[in-house]
């Protein structure tokens, strides 16, 4: 009877995740005789996991042909803990091929995952493989590895044979069963989220000890609410909004999303005499961007979550700056400032501004590139994060 009791009490509940993009498309996009290793650092404590392998984007089936979860030596290192090494399977079989726009769910895996403890998933893929279904990230928590050789269940990654690797293909979320009283919540946008604040808002929270709270990235370059590119120059760029959306926000556990996405809508349209698949009608008017933020809000209020809508970001500077792009970013953020649609703005252009010329970054809080934060910048978004999100 006991024991029942604590079972009704606990759920699966994502601790990590990824957005399915297309990966860059170049001539060796197809692998071969690879192994995979992504360290990652969970938030919350679970006697059981689950792994999603995705092929969203993918254009053929593809086989992974081994997958192993184990804890990791170190964190963010490439070495694992190898007497903690699990094999995963799907369906109970070691080997699982995933149809082109589809996903698998993994078995239960019988493995503790702890607080603050790294676990790694590796992978091998014996046979080619288009490599199409991935999404670039980056932070302090957001580093895999890929070796030439089957080595997902070695200890360690032989160094001749392998690179770091900023690219995460297939693998978008993990969740673990958990106490029901732990939540998740979603970043989700696009390059200035795929980089480093959520990473960032993880270390707050596990500084901060918010023991309740993991926090799911969902987040794509380039890409844009309204508009999506059909070529192989920018298919990289990726989905539209209402193609990534319903996917990405529906993540076990998750009560809360943080939405900081349009920019790319409004710096991309140049003119097809400039670049033949960026014409001006792909620019929107405001009430335009604000209707796809709208769609965002409908969405996630059918899947139950809180939404915060984050500030777009100063742009003063970028190569394809010009008064009435900022103009339309001020006209979108008055917008979010003051919308009762939302459950709060999270107002990161008031925290990274110019205070002398507020359509500039901060010197201090810009890249160099003039759209993406610094590092300290994504510090300073992780920490202007309400305290009430993460409670």
């Amino acid at each position: 009877m006991g024991t029942e009791k604590r079972e009704t009490m606990k759920k699966y509940i994502s601790i990590w995740g990824n957005a399915i993009s297309i990966a860059d498309r170049r001539p060796e996009n197809y692998a071969k005789d690879l192994t995979l290793r992504y360290p990652v650092h969970p938030l919350l404590d679970g006697d059981r996991m689950r792994l999603t392998l995705d092929n969203f984007c993918g254009t053929e089936a593809v086989t992974v042909t081994r997958v192993y979860a184990a804890q990791s030596a170190a964190r963010g290192g490439r070495e694992i803990r190898e007497e903690t090494n699990v094999g995963v399977t799907f369906g109970g079989a070691a080997s699982v091929t995933i149809p082109a726009g589809e996903a698998v769910v993994s078995d239960e895996i019988l493995m503790p995952v702890r607080r603050g403890q790294d676990i790694s998933v590796s992978m091998y893929f014996a046979d080619f493989t288009l490599m199409r279904s991935a999404v670039l990230i980056t932070g302090p928590l957001s580093k895999g590895f890929y070796a030439v050789g089957d080595y997902a269940a070695s200890g360690m990654l032989p160094l001749n044979n392998t690179r770091n690797t900023n690219w995460f293909y297939f693998l978008s979320n993990i969740e673990i069963y958990t106490e029901d009283t732990n939540r998740a919540v979603i970043c989700y946008g696009d390059s200035i989220t795929s980089q480093a604040w959520p990473d960032y808002l993880s270390l707050r929270i596990e500084k901060e000890a918010w023991m309740h709270t993991s926090v799911v990235r969902r987040a794509a370059s380039g890409t844009r609410i309204l508009r999506q590119y059909d070529n192989i120059t920018y298919d990289s760029y990726g989905l539209k909004g209402a193609v990534r959306f319903p996917r990405e926000a529906l993540v076990s556990g998750a009560d809360t999303v943080i939405i900081q996405h349009g920019i790319n809508d409004i710096i991309h349209p140049v003119g097809v005499e400039v670049n033949p698949f960026r014409p001006w009608s792909d620019l929107p008017t405001d009430a335009e961007l604000i209707e796809g933020l709208r769609m965002y809000i409908k969405k996630a209020r059918t899947y139950g979550l809180k939404v915060y809508m984050g500030t777009l970001l100063p742009i003063y500077g970028w190569r394809t700056y010009e008064p009435f792009r900022n103009d339309l970013r001020c006209a979108v953020n008055d917008w979010i400032r003051t919308t009762d649609e939302t459950d709060g703005c999270i107002d990161f252009d008031a925290v990274l501004r110019d205070r002398a010329r507020p359509e500039a970054f901060a010197p201090e809080f810009d890249s160099g590139d003039h759209l993406h934060p610094s590092d300290l910048a994504y510090r300073e978004m992780a920490a202007c994060v309400p305290e009430d999100i993460l409670k």
